[in-house]
């Protein structure tokens, strides 16, 4: 097999096994998720599972990393040619709850559910999810600023919103996961757009 070739196959392994950590870590949860697990689910070795990242938190924190990619796919990268504004944030608030209402992961929002497993657990991987958070906050406090620039005000501070905005998504995810309630996603666009000042 050329160098080429090896490498091509390194990565296309890398990436299966990441796809799988995200799928087991989706319902077992980040700390749930066992070498073990993902070796028989893969047809792996321990060892074949863990080496290509050097460790199992490097191997958890890649799939928290490939989760918050699928996240940015379905929801914010569609919106990149888009100017900010009120039409913007209203179509970051559909394609949000549309994401939650068909989620591709087993377990609902990612990000959600580890956010709830590991805010009591303090190490490298409570950090990086930590920072990745705190930037998705900043970035939607961003959006919300762009669209009340384009709204008649008064206006509710930008951070305030935003934190609305994410408690929001949380109840629906919890109505769309744990109760399987087929309402949750209207209502929560109905709710997310009112509390950012948009039209229904």
């Amino acid at each position: 097999m050329s160098p080429r070739h090896s490498t091509a196959e390194a990565a296309r392994t890398r990436d299966r096994i990441v796809q799988a950590a995200v799928l087991d870590g989706s319902r077992l949860g980040l700390e749930g998720l066992t070498v073990g697990t993902l070796a028989q689910r893969l047809g792996m070795s321990k060892a074949g599972v863990v080496g290509p990242f050097g460790s199992r938190d490097q191997l958890l924190r890649a799939a928290l990393e490939q989760a918050c990619r699928i996240f940015a796919a379905a929801v914010t990268e569609p919106l990149k040619d888009l100017p900010p504004g009120p039409d913007r944030l209203g179509r970051l608030i559909d394609g949000w709850v549309g994401y939650l209402a068909d989620c591709p992961f087993p377990g609902g929002c990612f990000v959600t559910a580890a956010s709830s497993e590991l805010d009591g657990r303090p190490g490298p991987l409570r950090e990086r999810l930590s920072e990745i958070v705190a930037s998705q906050r900043r970035a939607l406090a961003a959006e919300v600023a762009a669209a009340q620039a384009g709204l008649p005000g008064p206006h509710r501070p930008a951070e305030e919103v935003a934190t609305t905005l994410v408690g929001l998504s949380m109840a629906a995810n919890q109505e769309i996961q744990l109760l399987g309630d087929p309402s949750a996603p209207a209502r929560a666009r109905a709710a997310m757009r009112h509390a950012a000042g948009l039209q229904p």
